[in-house]
């Protein structure tokens, strides 16, 4: 099963990426001064060229300036900076400021939208809301209700605001948004509420509707030409979206799209992954389940998939397939290839050519993954592309529903959300991960438009026989397809990472720390406790000819669930309010922002 592919890697972050019909919005991402998009760039590597803070001197970092966003709750995703200002979002309700770098941050506008509070009981594991996006002289925002909303950067008046769901039926947003060319990618949330996941374009002058494009139905619904829509290299057929779920499950299948996008101006295909398959208990959903758990190359005009390839067919253990993708130019073989790297929930290190689908790499990123024994990588094998199960971690056994005990990771998985970066000078990427492993007992469960659809009772608890902690941030190595250094931490390590040419990379930690690490050797550099946990993404930008490094803090997401909704029962939170009870020895809530710069 196991296959290690040697990468030479050639790496071009900005060349690479042609000029394309926005050109304004590119050049911006270009300047490392500037921070336009919560990825940085459209590669998702989440690397700055800024090196004025360096390995030698980041010992030295100070608190430079602290702003408090009045919210309290999960705080994910990272400010933007555009020229002079800095734009800071917040958890439910979603309020945006405009913050004046030139005069000591003063608020310039505050955006504050009337929300009903009733979604907030409708949103799954907390009320993050992982930040605004900038395009085309506007402030993009995706509210929790599903409002789009296009404020103008410099006011803060709306321009247009678009309804993208119906949180009555479950659609809630926690995403971010992002803008390409002339359009706005959007995604929605609501798997645990039976929610069929869909990926929207909307036109970035007026919010009309451009294309969208559903995980699972017809092929109509989820832009799929049977003919030209490959997986592993191979026409997908028709009905491929309805031909694996029984009946009309489809139609409430889950397939989520609330994770991070990626786009390759050059091939003009946008790249996501869409969610786990509603409900959690497999046994109640027969079949592969598809387009859920799916990684999703589609081009930006017309919405149409290119190819998809499924990681987790007929998920049983809620492994989402939403993490991002990191797009890298790197040289294999002798042959210079356009790759894709995504480190899922199950666990799986995956490497893909993003032209054609074609799978290269898939490997464990956390050694005690157990549910898997791996991919199989023989093109000749009728299970190409599948990962081979474990009978003792599968959480379907004849029907009947038991408690499968022991399965490594728990649903939270080896990695959520939280963003790796990628070094394009150590050839390395660095990934916050989860070492969690989970109980997981399924029940029948019946669906009821707006009431949570998930059929399982969960317990998390730390891998056994390692560090004792619940959580990593390791640095991967993709030519040989392993760890080459792993930093243990108390707490699963729920923040984006940050990777800079000063051979650094920045990450946060559940109980509050900022942390600095050498980027080639992992040796902790700096630390640094914020008012709150670290759920938010480390960024980096430089005013005046001086570098800041920014993150948000303020604890809750799904690990810090138990905290920020006042949560006790150990099985609350899908499981991990048990699992990470100790956090509140060592954090509260909290709402701020902490920037560092060097001492003058």
């Amino acid at each position: 099963m196991k296959k290690f592919l040697i990468l030479t890697t050639a790496m071009t972050l900005g060349g690479s990426f042609a000029a394309y019909a926005n050109a304004d919005l590119q050049a911006m991402m270009d300047d490392p001064n500037q921070w336009v998009i919560q990825t940085g760039d459209y590669a998702n590597t989440r690397y700055s060229e800024l090196d004025q803070i360096n390995k030698d001197n980041v010992g030295d970092l100070q608190v430079a300036w602290t702003f408090s966003t009045g919210v309290l709750r999960g705080h994910e995703g990272s400010p933007l900076v555009i020229g002079d200002v800095m734009y800071v979002h917040t958890p439910f309700p979603n309020v945006v400021y405009a913050l004046d770098l030139a005069n000591d941050g003063k608020v310039l506008w505050k955006y504050e939208p009337k929300q009903d509070p009733n979604v907030i009981p409708v949103m799954c594991c907390d009320t993050v809301n992982r930040g605004v996006a900038y395009g085309d002289g506007k402030i993009f925002l995706h509210q929790a209700d599903t409002t789009v909303v296009a404020l103008d950067a410099k006011t803060g008046a709306v321009v247009w605001s678009v309804k993208n769901g119906d949180p009555a039926i479950g659609e809630t947003n926690t995403a971010t948004v992002m803008p390409v060319k002339d359009k706005v990618i959007v995604g929605i949330s609501g798997g645990e509420f039976g929610v069929r996941g869909s990926v929207t374009a909307y036109n970035m002058s007026d919010g009309s509707l451009a294309w969208r494009g559903y995980s699972m139905g017809p092929d109509s619904d989820t832009l799929i030409d049977p003919e030209n829509t490959t997986h592993l290299g191979k026409p997908v057929g028709p009905d491929s979206g309805t031909n694996t779920w029984e009946g009309d499950q489809w139609k409430i299948g889950g397939g989520t799209t609330w994770g991070w996008y990626s786009y390759d101006p050059d091939l003009n295909l946008v790249y996501y992954g869409s969610g786990n398959p509603s409900t959690w208990n497999p046994s109640q959903r027969p079949g592969d389940n598809r387009w859920s758990m799916t990684i999703w190359a589609r081009d930006v005009d017309t919405g149409m998939a290119k190819w998809v390839y499924q990681m987790t067919p007929h998920d049983e253990w809620d492994f989402d397939g939403v993490n991002e993708m990191i797009l890298t130019d790197q040289n294999i073989g002798g042959t210079d290839r356009k790759l894709l790297t995504h480190f899922d929930r199950n666990g799986l290190g995956y490497t893909l050519d993003r032209v054609t689908g074609e799978l290269l790499v898939a490997e464990k990123f956390d050694p005690t993954v157990n549910w898997t024994t791996g991919v199989d990588m023989d093109p000749a094998s009728p299970t190409y592309g599948r990962p081979a199960v474990v009978a003792e971690y599968s959480t379907e056994h004849n029907g009947e529903d038991v408690n499968s005990v022991g399965i490594c990771p728990a649903a939270l998985g080896s990695k959520d959300q939280q963003p790796a970066a990628y070094s394009p000078k150590t050839e390395l990427f660095y990934v916050p991960t989860n070492h969690v492993c989970m109980d997981y007992e399924p029940f029948r469960v019946s669906y009821t438009a707006g009431q949570p659809y998930v059929g399982a009772t969960l317990s998390m608890y730390p891998a056994p026989g390692s560090h004792g902690g619940m959580g990593n941030f390791i640095a991967w190595d993709g030519k040989e397809g392993k760890i080459k250094w792993s930093l243990p931490e108390q707490f699963s390590v729920w923040s984006g990472a940050l990777a800079t040419a000063g051979d650094i990379v920045f990450y946060g930690t559940l109980e509050g720390y900022l942390k600095a690490v050498d980027a080639n050797t992992g040796e902790e550099l700096y630390k640094f406790k914020t008012p709150s946990g670290i759920i938010g993404n480390v960024m980096t930008y430089s005013h005046g000819g001086k570098q800041y490094v920014a993150v948000l803090s303020g604890v809750g997401g799904w690990a810090g669930i138990g905290l920020a909704a006042g949560l006790t029962n150990p099985t609350d939170g899908l499981g991990a309010v048990g699992g990470y009870a100790a956090l509140s020895d060592y954090t509260a809530l909290g709402g701020a922002m902490t920037v560092f710069a060097l001492p003058n």
